[in-house]
Order: structure tokens, then C-alpha cells, then sequence
């Protein structure tokens, strides 16, 4: 079934619910790749110091592998309650945000967006979405990134963030990352705009099927862009690596120099074959669920429309009647 199109169909809430679900649901389907994806991005190149207990791993299978040896299945899935939790919380809030500027924009604007505004709507949407978001981010990293035995609940490891040294700021850790990341999902839903516009230039409706391909190939694109600064926004969140003493970094370019002088520039890549598969199986899976969610929202609200609109005909009806009724008979 295609999807129709649905320009302004949606109040900012709808698009919210329906990115947060979709969000959500491909987040779940794939976040094996996103546990270990954040394991290679903190771990330092081989032959380094590692902490007692650590694990290097060699690349995306081999982590598969050793964590399901040590850990089971489950150990694939740590973290995984947190880390949707802060899917649904960081989408709801992106959508809302994104779905509103973006009417208020179109309104006073008619047309299509070009590039350049698409990627400053998506950018103001993601800073608003990160400032409320960030701290289910922070704690969902340091889980992900512990060792089994120190790994903690959900609610314990955010009080040990604020136990830190940073205190309650610390939940915000790598906030100035996450606004310089905001480029990421404005460079995402810009391309899918502009991707749209492209490539199915007089099509009302998508498929299924082309809406996961504009949503792969346009994560794939962001991330690429951005892989550097993830790689550092992960690093910030994380505890520091055994050659900083416990000492903690500052600022994501604190994190990218110390990349480059201890581990070499292609390190700020690494990775980044598992987030791109794990970008664009989330990305396709999310833009297919989003669009078919909406469109069953404004199905439902053209069935309580046309409810409504019944249920009020009856009423005049019914009204008019009584009224025939009671009216006195004039005598000529």
C-alpha cells in the first residue's frame, strides 16, 4: 500500500508518536550492532594497556563472538532497557520539534524547502531534542561500555555519574558534542527530503520499500560526515582510557587529539562499519514504520472526523424536528 502524502496531515504530536515507534522498534531489531559499534569506538588500537578484565576485540564479528562466549545472548542486549528508553525519548522529541518548525516554516514560506533550510530546521529540532535528552544518552553509554562485572543498573549507574566528579552536570557530559551532532540528523532528514524530491520528483506516494531506501541511503551519507565526532561523543560519555589515570576529557576536541597522537587519524573512523549497517537498517526500518504509522493516524482521524460529523447531522436532525413539533399551527 503507498503512502500518501501528508504535508502539514499531522499535528506535531502525531509525527512525534510516530517517529518515537518506529524508532523504537528498528532500534530493538538491531541493537546487538549498536552495543558493539559503541565497544569499538571506546576501545584504544591493539597492543595498548587495557584495564584488568578488558577485551580487545578485532572488528564487528569477532565481538559477536566473544561477548556471546563470555556473556550468552544476553550480553548483546546489555544496556538495551536505557538505550531505547533514551531512542524513544531523543525521536519523540526531534519529531515534535522537526514536525513544528517545519510547519511554522512552509507556513510562512509556501513551497518546498530547499537544502539549506531543511538542514537548519533538522538542526534546530536535534539542539532542542538533545538538550532534554542527553542524560538517558550518558547513562546508556557508560553501561554499554562496562565491563560485565561492573556493569549496573539503570538508575545506579546515573548515580554513579553524579558521584563523579562533575556532579549533576555530568549527566549532561558531551552536550557541546551532541549540538555539534545535531548535524547529523539535520544532514539525515535533509538528504531524505531532498533524496524525495530527486528521485520520485512528481510522486505523492512511497512505497514501503522506497521509503527504506531514501532513509538507508541518506543515514549512510550523515554518518559518514560525522563518524569523527560520534567516535568523540562516545568517548566523552565513557569512563577515560587507561593512559589518562582516570582523568576524564573535557571536550570532544580533547578526545579527538588524543585519537590522532596515540592511536593515528584513521582511528576517528573506527567503528564505522557497524554504525553505518546499524544507521541504515535503523534508518530504513525507522522511516518505513514512521510513514505507515502517520498515515494509520490520519486514517483514524478522518474515521473520527467523519464520526463526528455524522453524530452532529443526527443531533441538527433530531433538533429540527423537536422544534417542527413543538411550533404552534397558525390559523388562517
Amino acid at each position: 500500500m503507498p503512502v500518501q502524502s501528508k504535508e502539514m496531515a499531522l499535528p506535531p504530536w502525531g509525527g512525534a508518536v510516530a517517529g518515537a515507534t518506529g524508532a523504537v522498534m528498528a532500534n530493538a531489531l538491531v541493537y546487538p550492532l549498536d552495543l558493539i559499534k559503541t565497544k569499538l569506538q571506546v576501545q584504544t588500537k591493539k597492543g595498548a594497556i587495557l584495564p584488568e578484565g578488558s577485551v580487545h576485540y578485532d572488528g564487528t564479528w569477532d565481538a559477536i563472538v566473544r561477548i556471546t562466549q563470555t556473556e550468552g545472548l544476553a550480553g548483546l542486549y546489555a544496556g538495551m532497557p536505557g538505550c531505547l528508553m533514551g531512542v524513544a525519548s531523543t525521536n519523540f522529541a526531534y519529531f515534535y520539534w522537526y514536525t513544528l518548525v517545519r510547519g511554522l516554516f512552509i507556513s510562512r514560506y509556501p513551497g518546498q524547502p530547499g537544502t539549506a533550510a531543511e538542514l537548519s530546521l533538522g538542526a534546530v529540532a536535534g539542539a532542542l531534542a538533545q538538550l532534554f535528552t542527553i542524560p538517558v544518552a550518558v547513562v546508556t553509554t557508560r553501561q554499554q561500555t562496562a565491563d560485565k562485572a561492573d556493569r549496573k543498573s539503570l538508575m545506579a549507574t546515573a548515580q554513579e555519574v553524579i558521584n563523579g566528579e562533575d556532579g549533576w552536570t555530568g549527566l549532561w557530559r558531551g552536550l557541546k558534542a551532541s549540538l555539534v551532532l545535531v548535524i547529523n540528523p539535520s544532514i539525515t532528514y535533509g538528504a531524505y527530503q531532498r533524496l524525495r524530491v530527486q528521485l520520485f520528483p512528481n510522486k505523492k506516494n512511497l512505497s514501503a520499500g522506497e521509503a527504506f531506501l531514501l532513509g538507508a541511503i541518506s543515514k549512510s551519507i550523515a554518518t559518514v560526515v560525522t563518524q569523527p565526532l560520534i567516535v568523540a561523543k562516545v568517548g566523552l560519555q565513557s569512563k577515560p582510557p587507561p593512559e589518562r589515570n582516570g582523568r576524564p576529557f573535557k571536550t570532544f576536541g580533547e578526545v579527538l587529539k588524543h585519537i590522532v597522537d596515540n592511536e593515528g587519524i584513521m582511528r576517528l573512523f573506527k567503528g564505522i562499519g557497524p554504525q553505518i549497517l546499524k544507521g541504515l537498517l535503523v534508518q530504513g526500518l525507522l522511516m518505513m514504520t514512521k510513514e505507515r504509522i502517520e498515515l494509520a493516524f490520519i486514517l483514524l482521524f478522518r474515521y473520527i472526523r467523519q464520526v463526528r460529523s455524522e453524530q452532529l447531522a443526527k443531533l441538527s436532525a433530531s433538533a429540527s424536528a423537536a422544534l417542527a413539533k413543538a411550533s404552534p399551527v397558525i390559523v388562517k
